[in-house]
């Protein structure tokens, strides 16, 4: 979903083809806004320093393969590389599809087989993955969430929605989790209304788990991630799905790296 940065659709997780498994209900957290700025809220500016957003974003793009399971059915096999800024990505397939991503343009090659999903897949796996170096991102609005699961204590957690016009999404909406201790991002929950809209999408909200930290370079970043429900005031429910990260490194691109072929559509 791109939705905090113009290029990452901000979040979601249904996917066409696990459209039914992820991307549903929810009834939204009650919350008290704040006048807190992105800038100025201190949640967002310390998860951000856990993640090590410096000497991530020095670094000019990020590579990793990715593969995506739902309902034991392998949603996505591919790998991704993502200027640091997303302001650009190329997601390659196994079966040498492309998906190409300019800020708000998307192009991909006729074998895809799924150009519903197209937008969808473009936005929002990046997002996920970018998604602790997107916290401060203009449009940003982080308000007070009043967690009470039963392993509350152990989470700082609030809630982030976004100001209107805000990407392809505005109406998503996170609840974030926190380590109370490290500041690092454990598990978000979230709606996705790009598919559906905002009232279907709130009558199963689902959530993200971000599991096996590893350095890269002096920055963790989670190489598994767990698909989930969730429902207000319990947290995580059943397991929809996972995704397994490997081969993670930083690189550097050239004037091929986002090239749009010929035969490509756009979307």
């Amino acid at each position: 979903m791109k939705k905090i940065a113009t290029t990452l659709l901000l979040a979601a997780l249904v996917v066409t083809g696990c459209k039914s498994n992820e991307e549903k209900e929810a009834t939204p957290a009650e919350t008290t806004p704040t006048e807190n700025t992105v800038e100025q809220n201190t949640f967002a500016v310390a998860m951000e320093k856990a993640h090590q957003k410096d000497k991530f974003s020095a670094n000019e793009a990020v590579q990793f393969d990715i593969q995506i399971m739902f309902g034991g059915k392998e949603r996505m096999n591919a790998t991704f590389t993502t200027l640091t800024n997303s302001t650009q990505s190329v997601i390659e397939y196994k079966d040498g599809s492309k998906i190409v991503i300019n800020n708000d343009k998307v192009a991909y090659s006729p074998t895809i087989a799924n150009e519903d999903a197209v937008r969808f897949d473009a936005y929002t796996w990046n997002y996920f993955f970018l998604f602790p170096y997107k916290v401060n991102d203009p449009g940003t609005i982080w308000t007070a969430y009043d967690n009470k699961e039963a392993d509350s204590a152990n989470y700082l957690t609030e809630k982030l929605t976004f100001k209107s016009g805000t990407g392809d999404a505005p109406d998503d909406w996170y609840v974030v989790y926190a380590d109370k201790k490290t500041n690092l991002l454990e598990k978000a929950a979230y709606i996705v209304t790009i598919m559906g809209g905002k009232e279907a999408a709130e009558k199963n909200p689902h959530a993200i788990k971000y599991m096996d930290y590893k350095e890269v370079d002096g920055v963790p970043i989670a190489t598994k991630w767990i698909f989930t429900g969730w429902k207000e005031g319990t947290g995580l429910t059943d397991q929809l799905g996972e995704a397994t990260l490997s081969n993670i490194h930083f690189v550097k691109v050239n004037e091929d790296t986002f090239k749009i072929g010929e035969d490509f559509k756009t979307k």
